[in-house]
């Protein structure tokens, strides 16, 4: 089916390559409201040894599905491309996109806050792997690739056509309120370094089938990262 979905895309390269897979992903024929990302994660980010539980992004613990809110222990819904960059908010589209909205604990998502992602920083207490400093936040290494991965979906998907901002990634670990966020040259790497898994490759295929009927591109070909950029 993958191959099918992207018969338009092979051979390309650059610009070509990111514009067909634009108009490819695009062709998405439904989307939840924030209010209905709940249960999508639940789903789309379930513990696959535990139906009852969702693992969470950053922390990799397995948590109980029932504890989503607001309070310490807690899990939320996390926008890896942070919402302030490029102002889009909670708003249907990519404030809703599955395919960057993750499961993750409410104190470290609060950590997260809306930084750019680069390697170094100060060790997080609680979320063993993960470092942040005044700017950025690096992910545990299992992860790395799945982050990456997401904030490049977004670069594709969300081109300033739809009423939304042009989203781009550069490399810069500063970008505030711009509809950029960095940085691109480390994001390659930690695609490189951690590449698709089974819990990535499945969430792919649920958030396909069930919900958005469309897929990250570079989770099926993670070869089109340095391909694009």
């Amino acid at each position: 089916m993958a191959d099918d979905y992207y018969a338009s895309a092979v051979g390309l390269s650059g610009p070509a390559l990111k514009t067909v897979l634009h108009s490819i992903i695009s062709r998405q024929t439904s989307s939840v409201s924030y209010g209905q990302v709940w249960d999508a994660l639940r789903n789309t980010d379930e513990d696959p040894d535990n139906s009852a539980h969702v693992i969470e992004l950053y922390t990799g613990r397995s948590v109980a599905k029932n504890r989503a809110g607001a309070n310490a222990g807690d899990w939320n819904r996390e926008h890896v491309w942070a919402k302030s960059h490029g102002g889009f908010g909670t708003a249907t589209g990519p404030g809703t996109d599955l395919h960057h909205l993750r499961a993750e604990d409410v104190t470290v998502n609060s950590i997260r806050g809306n930084k750019d992602f680069d390697d170094g920083g100060s060790a997080i207490t609680g979320a063993a792997g993960n470092y942040t400093d005044n700017d950025s936040f690096e992910p545990r290494d299992a992860v790395k690739g799945d982050v990456a991965r997401m904030i490049l979906y977004m670069a594709v998907r969300y081109d300033g056509d739809d009423g939304f901002a042009d989203l781009e990634p550069n490399d810069r670990t500063d970008n505030g309120s711009a509809p950029a966020i960095g940085r691109i040259s480390v994001l390659k790497e930690w695609s490189m370094q951690d590449p698709p898994d089974d819990f990535e490759q499945r969430r792919n295929e649920v958030i396909y089938k069930d919900y958005q009927h469309n897929r990250n591109p570079f989770v099926d070909h993670p070869e089109w990262v340095n391909a694009i950029w």
